[in-house]
């Protein structure tokens, strides 16, 4: 099949998503359709705002649909008019039945992990809070579970000791776009041979939940290095924080980067005790302290720990 004849229907709604779409529309694929989920108002004038996927649908003169509801039964009447032989996901939302299984070839998802570990809303931040030394991108059929179906392709790349979130980010970004076009001319090809992910015991399966408030507030109740990890799995979305008190204030701190050091220094005292100097801020851990490098304070912007001591706080 010549890829002009295979009708694709493409899924997604970050940046993330936009550069796997870029890659098919700039290699002459057939994309008759775009699906975006409905515009959401923002900022103080409720503004709608239109996610990055749609901006790019737009710009590129390519159909859009969008719903709140997956299930509408006028939503599911439009897609179906597409004609769709394949429908290709990436970072959207789960897919009700009816709709991944509407296409011939069916529907394939590009996940941010090497599955089957981290399935779920956040795995490109899960693998570097873990401290995992290489992480990847997964191509798979969608069934009914959630990032459970067969795999198509699978690929890597080595974490950096000191990279944050943004860097991976965008380098699985642009892997992950090449591993869409593959997928897509595998399938062109005849080939939809997939593979079963590996079958791990529940407890070495390692999840990828999304991240909120809660589940992003550092703990010091472990080693330094945990707390770096911590970060930069963090940064700089949605980016870690803590909270203690500067100039008798108690004040939420923001946390992009931070040196950790193993060391007797502060022997003695409860994890997370702070210590403000001229020069630093640390604050205490199980096996030593971390040093912030990088924050920002409440209604300030982000910024460098000596422009921060210099600028806002009374020594």
């Amino acid at each position: 099949m010549n890829k002009k004849d295979l009708r694709i229907v493409f899924m997604g709604t970050p940046e993330f998503a936009v550069a796997s779409l870029d890659a098919l529309v700039s290699g002459g694929y057939n994309i008759v359709g775009v699906v975006c989920m409905a515009d959401v108002p923002a900022g103080r004038g409720h503004k709608l705002l239109q996610c990055p996927v749609k901006q790019y649908a737009i710009e590129h003169n390519l159909p859009v649909l969008q719903t709140e509801k997956l299930k509408d039964p006028i939503f599911i009447d439009k897609l179906k008019s597409l004609n769709a032989d394949l429908q290709i996901v990436v970072a959207f939302r789960m897919l009700p039945e009816i709709v991944w299984q509407m296409p011939r070839f069916g529907t394939f998802n590009l996940h941010g992990s090497l599955l089957p570990q981290y399935r779920g809303a956040a795995p490109i931040n899960w693998a570097i809070i873990n401290g995992d030394k290489q992480t990847g991108c997964t191509t798979f059929f969608l069934k009914h579970e959630i990032d459970t179906g067969d795999m198509i392709l699978s690929r890597c790349i080595d974490i950096g000791d000191d990279e944050t979130f943004g860097s991976v980010y965008e380098r699985l970004m642009v892997l992950g776009a090449k591993m869409v076009t593959d997928t897509v001319d595998k399938i062109l090809q005849g080939d939809m041979s997939a593979t079963p992910q590996p079958q791990i015991p529940e407890n070495e399966l390692r999840p990828a939940p999304k991240l909120t408030k809660e589940n992003t507030e550092i703990n010091f109740n472990q080693t330094a290095s945990a707390v770096h990890n911590f970060v930069r799995g963090l940064s700089p979305h949605p980016t870690a924080w803590t909270c203690f008190e500067i100039n008798d204030i108690q004040q939420i701190v923001k946390v992009f980067a931070v040196k950790p050091v193993i060391s007797d220094l502060y022997k003695g005292e409860p994890c997370g005790s702070v210590h403000i100097e001229k020069k630093f801020i640390r604050i205490t851990t199980t096996d030593g302290y971390i040093e912030l490098l990088d924050i920002q304070l409440p209604n300030k912007k982000r910024m460098l720990i000596s422009d921060a001591l210099n600028g806002l706080i009374r020594n």
